[in-house]
């Protein structure tokens, strides 16, 4: 039985000496000393695998064309959260609401002491770039500076029209600007920052180059995928972004109406939502108990009627009071808000929103009573000139007919309107709701020049818009109820306002505040009695989502004063996905 094994034991010496004898005859190594190259290994190593990316799936409102954040028309919670992670801005809320340098893209931002006029100097960080490699730089500033200064219907343009000159220095990395007057609000200038050298030539210009997103990114995180028609939107870790990575891999927006953004956070498919909610969709997420965290998120608007005294039906300040007392607003904000969040925070005040530091009400006690009253419209338009015939209000023949305007694409904002008409016209005051375009509305309509012979210019007596919120006090006061810049020859070339109000014995007040020559508390109390007592301006509540995260989320956070949650979404933990990405 052992015979094979011992006959191979007695036949390795000479194997081996065979072996040595081959070796010396080709000068090569004995084989037990030949060295095998790691790379040559005989054995085999498992094969390797990508690691699985981190997600965080994010229901949100309807996602709608239209991402510009510095345009009336495009003022959403989407093109805030997109701005918010992709854009960059020079200065952002801090712990306690008030603005801080970004130094992850600025090194300095401060007034040249000796210069001649109001100068800030801006010192970029050399690494700062766009995604598409290009640097972020002096063209940006200039970019939208210049449009800011110019375009109708701009959300914050007060300051950039106090800006004289925007000169590059040091390739284009330190930016000097000059005002025509010292300007106390200069830090809230040159956020959410444009890659002019990809959009300044865009098809479509500045009303239309944003509406499918952003181009570049200048922030933790940029646009993959853009499928409006699906309703979602995918975000990826930014690659070139100089600052501290995200930690998660990537961000999905996906939108969904109420009843699935409650499903979706019920089953774990969303992580966290955060969106607009009716009284049933907060009965609904109370329903899902420790399982989410609920907190309500104010947003930068106040919702507010414009009774414009630019249109001719409303000249007389006796039938805008008489519209005015026709309205009940307590109804309008129901309407409005649903019973969500922002029902909570009824707006009283003309500048200011409800959750701003400093907010006070500031409406005359009786001022506008909540409920309708119909002998104060009677007095109001008999003294204006109208004789009620059939349930109509006329005069001269002609019946009192107002245009209601409000964004197409906006249904809280309609349903406001529709029911504004509804109101008037239980008081025999005829009115119609049309339903233009925002850029239309907010950006051609409103802004108009009253004297001019277009008769769109004044074709709109009543507006549902939006009062941006957040900004530098006096800057508000200014774009809401300031008059036109004129240049140096007396011409008008700036946009109106909204409102279409001017009044030169409040410019003086309002330019003061600007300079920071007074308080905006001072200024306010001279200003806004007036706005009051000439009815111009209805606000109704600030707009507000909610925000829901569910348990086992980490780093979620509400957001620095208007900031908003997205501002926080690089420190995001999502989880593994199965989707590789690649």
């Amino acid at each position: 039985m052992n015979e094979g094994p011992r006959r191979k034991r007695a036949m390795l010496p000479a194997l081996l000496a065979a072996l040595f004898t081959l070796a010396a005859c080709t000068n090569a190594p004995p084989p037990q000393l030949v060295e095998r190259p790691p790379s040559e290994s005989p054995t085999t190593s498992a094969p390797t695998t990508r690691p699985k990316l981190t997600e965080v799936t994010v229901g949100v409102d309807n996602l709608e064309g239209g991402f510009n954040p510095h345009s009336l028309a495009d003022l959403s919670p989407t093109s805030s959260a997109l701005a918010s992670l992709m854009l960059p801005s020079v200065f952002r809320p801090g712990p306690g609401g008030e603005l801080e340098l970004d130094r992850t893209l600025m090194e300095s931002a401060k007034v040249v002491e000796d210069a001649e006029k109001f100068t800030v100097r801006y010192q970029i960080r050399k690494e700062a770039g766009w995604s598409d490699g290009a640097p972020i730089a002096a063209e940006d500033f200039v970019y939208l500076w210049e449009q800011l200064r110019s375009q109708p219907g701009a959300s914050d343009p007060v300051g950039y029209q106090l800006i004289e000159d925007v000169a590059s220095r040091q390739g284009g990395k330190t930016v000097e600007v000059t005002f025509s007057r010292p300007y106390e609000g200069w830090r809230t200038l040159f956020t959410n920052l444009l890659p002019a050298h990809l959009v300044k030539d865009a098809p479509g210009g500045w009303a239309e180059a944003l509406d499918r997103g952003y181009p570049a990114s200048g922030g933790p995180f940029a646009i993959q995928q853009f499928d409006l028609d699906r309703g979602e939107i995918v975000l990826v870790r930014n690659d070139r972004y100089w600052g501290e990575p995200a930690v998660s891999d990537r961000v999905v927006l996906r939108s969904n109406d109420r009843a699935r953004q409650v499903e979706s956070l019920r089953s774990g498919d969303s992580h966290v939502a955060v969106f607009s909610a009716d009284d049933e969709t907060m009965d609904a997420l109370r329903g899902l108990g420790d399982a989410v965290r609920v907190k309500t998120v104010p947003r930068p608007a106040t919702m507010q009627l414009l009774l414009r005294p630019s249109s001719p039906n409303l000249t007389d300040v006796r039938v805008r009071k008489a519209v005015a007392s026709a309205l009940n607003r307590e109804d309008l904000t129901e309407v409005g808000t649903q019973g969500g969040p922002a029902d909570q925070l009824p707006a009283h005040a003309q500048v200011l929103a409800p959750s701003e530091r400093g907010y006070t009400p500031t409406e005359p006690p009786g001022a506008f009573p909540g409920e309708p009253d119909g002998g104060e419209v009677a007095r109001l338009l008999g003294e204006a000139g109208y004789q009620r015939s059939g349930g109509t209000w006329l005069r001269d023949g002609r019946p009192l007919n107002l245009v209601i305007a409000a964004p197409f694409d906006n249904e809280q904002y309609i349903r406001i309107a529709e029911e504004t008409a509804d109101q008037l016209r239980q008081q025999g005051i005829q009115a119609n709701v049309i339903t233009p375009t925002g850029d239309q509305l907010f950006g051609e309509m409103l802004p108009a020049n009253p004297r001019t012979e277009d008769p769109g210019a004044s074709s709109v007596d009543i507006a549902v818009a939006p009062r941006p919120a957040g900004g530098d006090p006096a800057t508000m006061l200014a774009a809401s109820f300031g008059c036109p810049k004129t240049d140096e020859d007396g011409e008008q070339p700036f946009p109106y306002t909204m409102t279409g109000f001017c009044d030169p014995l409040l410019q003086p007040t309002i330019d003061a505040a600007l300079s920071g020559a007074i308080s905006f508390d001072e200024a306010s109390e001279r200003v806004e009695p007036v706005v009051w007592s000439q009815a111009v301006a209805l606000p109704l509540y600030q707009q507000a989502q909610v925000m829901v995260v569910r348990r086992g989320m980490s780093g979620v956070q509400p957001g620095f004063g208007f900031a908003g949650p997205f501002s926080t979404a690089d420190r995001w933990l999502g989880s593994p996905t199965d989707d590789d990405g690649y």
